[in-house]
Formats: structure tokens, sequence, C-alpha cells
């Protein structure tokens, strides 16, 4: 089996304007980087299909959905706040990069792909259950760990975000529920101001959220230590049947949006780690998906680092 990879000409139509750091050359870079690769060829290449508005609805509310949709076609240039620019075709493009990993999930599941991973955008992590957040309109993410628990009856999904920003989002969807353990390494104190050591979990979910706030200028050692003695631990207690990545990658020494300095090879690092728990518990099972990092030149270099990784089964 190949690891899946999923990325559609769509995601570099959702317009966010002249000088936006979450623009489309992330993903065109990025492609363009791709291609100069020899390995590149044999990834599995998947198609994304729109996630349908059933598995959608398990994150957001309706109404939301509704006037996210209409902020959109009506022409506005931001969704709730001037933190999420959004484009006519945006909305309609959130769903294929929800969809997105969907496609990857049947996949793995299928036994067609080993893992996979989705160069998508808009990136999903800050977005909550009825408000856009930080570039994110739809929770890709979130969707994906809901769907799979519904249409492929797993009980224990483990999402790990190490983007340089807490997904308050999809802490804030899976704070209450046990079957979903979420770990995020992210840049504290920093936006959106959640992820502090104390946020644990409510009710029924306490303990089944781990946060691993780092200081400014936490460098690959510092995450290490927080892998070996807090992460890989809970992971290990928590014995998921599925992980998804949320694979931001501006805690990048180099990207203009974060003070963390990781290197480029650490990438592959936590890859490795996450690749290693998942063989323990889940089979194997991993999709990761794209969510920040902003260096154009970089950017490229970070996402092979983790393909390059994922592609060792």
């Amino acid at each position: 089996m190949t690891t899946g990879f999923i990325f559609d000409e769509a995601f570099l139509s959702h317009r966010t304007g002249a000088g936006h750091l979450e623009c489309a050359e992330r993903l065109s870079a990025t492609m363009a980087h791709l291609n100069t690769l020899p390995w590149y060829g044999e990834l599995g290449h998947l198609d994304a299909l729109p996630a349908q508005q059933e598995f959608i609805e398990t994150s957001h509310s309706a109404a939301y959905l509704a006037r996210a949709r209409q902020t959109c076609v009506g022409g506005s240039a931001f969704l709730d706040s001037m933190d999420t620019a959004v484009g006519k075709e945006s909305f309609d493009i959130a769903l294929k990069a929800a969809g997105a990993s969907i496609a990857l999930a049947d996949g793995v599941i299928g036994g067609e792909i080993s893992n996979g991973f989705a160069l998508v955008r808009p990136p999903g992590h800050h977005a909550e259950h009825d408000q856009a957040m930080g570039f994110c309109i739809l929770n890709n993410v979130a969707i994906l760990a809901r769907y799979l628990q519904a249409h492929h009856g797993l009980d224990k999904i483990m999402i790990l975000d190490w983007d340089v920003h807490h997904g308050n989002g999809t802490q804030h969807t899976f704070e209450e529920d046990p079957s979903v353990l979420f770990v995020s390494t992210h840049q504290y104190p920093f936006y959106p101001g959640t992820g502090a050591w104390s946020e644990t979990g409510i009710g029924k979910g306490a303990g089944a959220t781990v946060n691993c706030p780092m200081r400014a200028g936490s460098s690959d050692k510092d995450y290490e230590a927080a892998f070996m003695e807090k992460i890989l631990p809970a992971i290990d207690g928590f014995k998921p049947e599925f992980v998804i990545i949320s694979a931001g990658f501006d805690a990048h020494r180099d990207d203009p949006l974060g003070d963390v300095n990781l290197s480029t090879g650490f990438y592959g690092w936590m890859t490795s780690r996450v690749m290693e728990v998942a063989d323990k518990h889940a089979g194997g099972r991993i999709v990761s998906v794209l969510e920040g990092g902003y260096n154009l030149a970089m950017l490229p270099l970070c996402i092979e680092e983790h393909l390059k990784v994922l592609s060792t089964v």
C-alpha cells in the first residue's frame, strides 16, 4: 500500500486578498516543489468530493453553515470577523477541503492506502461550532473525527495538533467527549488565547484534552521533551483506533506568524513518533490535514519531510 495524497486546483480559488499570508501560493509553491521529487509520483493520488451536509453538521450548526454560505456567495470580504477573509467560492471550497480528509479516511479504512495527507485550504482548526475564526471556515479534523465514529463505527479517535496556534475550535468541539483525545502543542500565550495546561477537558471529557503550551523561542529539544514526557504517554494510555494530525507547519523557525524555532527536519521526527503510536494502537491508520505554515520557501520543505516519513511504511 501507499500514502494517499489529495490536492485539488479548486483550493487555489479561495480568495483572501492581496498580501494575505493564507494565500493560494502556499499550495502552488508546495505542489511545484513536490513535483520535483522522484518519489512524489508514487503517492496514491485521490480525488476530493465536497463533504455532505450531514457530516459537517456534526461539528457546526445549521444556522452557521447557512450564514457562512450566504456571506461568501453574497460577495462579502470577511466571514464573522476580519480574521477570516473569503470570496464568493470560499464556502464551496471549504466543503471540498473537509471532503478531502474524508476521502483519505475512506481509503485508509478500505485498505486502498496506508495513510494520507490532505494539502488543502482554507485551514480549519480555529473554526468553532457557530463561528469562523483565524482563516478557518469549517473544522476539517473535527468533521473527520465525527465521520469516523458515525460512518465507520470507530470509538476512540486521537487528534494531534502541532500548529503554532492552538486549535480552539477542535478543543471546544470535543472537550466534553472522552471518546476523542485532543493533544496540542502551540505557542502560548499567543493567538487565540486558549490552550493553557489547565485546560484538560470538561465533565466526562476530563483528561481527554492534553495541552502542551510552549514558550516563544522553544526549540526541537523542548518539543521532544513534551512528546516524550507528556504526549506519547497520553496516547499510549488512550489507545486510539485512528490518528488525525492537524498539520500546521508555522512552528518552523522561519515562519512569519510564530516565534517557535522548530527545524525543518523536526517535522519528520514528530511524524515518526506519531507513526509509531499509530502502528502500536491504530493499525497505522493516520490522516494528516494541512493547517498553517506561511513561509513560502520553507512550507514545501516541511511538507516534504512529513510526506517522506509517512510514505516509509
